[in-house]
């Protein structure tokens, strides 16, 4: 069973949620402020986060970014800002995703178990991918879901790894932004082409040697992104 911590400030939305997803079979603590979330998701293991955009004191922005500095885990941003920058400003600082208020709670439960099931958690590993991949400094276990580069541990959120993964496995392969969708499983639900490359940007942050001038994962002006043959 999945042990999710839920973050909200509205206590009747905070409540809705909780209940709900135990009812459809997980394991769920509540905090009302981004401070007991934060104190709350240090003190147990949680398979992944739902976290609230706006809240007062330390907001949803604030808490990602903390939880960020110390773990990966799945984090499922709940917004009421439709505005694509506020989307694209939760998953840049490192949300997997995000959903939109008003919502329902059989579309925010589908959400999770996504989520889960690209993290390893509550799925299926995909058996015809390598288990280790390996590419210039870069090392990749698929099923240990580790990444180094010149043998240090590098923390990559779950949508980052599914992403490199797919690179890794095909270089020289150009993917259309569209074809990285699907590899996210995101087609069948809200999502656009430029949160692919808010991905893209963060994962370059990490493994390229100079990310303003990438040497490994190349744009390809026009289409989408391929990773350079070595």
């Amino acid at each position: 069973m999945a042990k999710i911590l839920v973050v909200d400030d509205e206590v009747k939305i905070l409540k809705m949620v909780s209940d709900y997803l135990e009812a459809v079979g997980f394991e769920v603590t509540g905090a009302s402020d981004g401070i007991t979330g934060l104190k709350t998701f240090r003190e147990s293991n949680f398979d992944l986060i739902v976290l609230d955009f706006m809240m007062p004191g330390i907001d949803g922005i604030d808490v990602i970014r903390r939880i960020r500095e110390e773990s990966a885990i799945p984090i499922v941003m709940l917004t009421a800002r439709a505005e694509e920058n506020d989307k694209l400003m939760g998953l840049e600082i490192g949300a997997d995703d995000y959903i939109v208020k008003p919502f329902s709670m059989k579309e925010l439960a589908a959400r999770i178990r996504a989520v889960l099931r690209r993290a390893g958690k509550g799925g299926e590993l995909n058996i015809n991918s390598a288990e280790i991949i390996k590419y210039s400094n870069l090392e990749m276990n698929t099923v240990k879901r580790s990444l180094t580069r010149d043998g240090v541990a590098i923390d990559l959120t779950m949508v980052q790894f599914e992403l490199l993964k797919a690179l890794l496995l095909s270089p020289g392969r150009v993917f259309t932004r569209s074809d990285l969708l699907g590899v996210l499983q995101e087609a069948s639900y809200e999502s656009y082409e430029r949160t692919i490359d808010v991905h893209i940007k963060n994962i370059r942050k990490v493994v390229e040697p100079v990310p303003s001038e990438p040497q490994y994962i190349m744009t390809v002006w026009g289409v989408g992104y391929k990773l350079a043959e070595e």
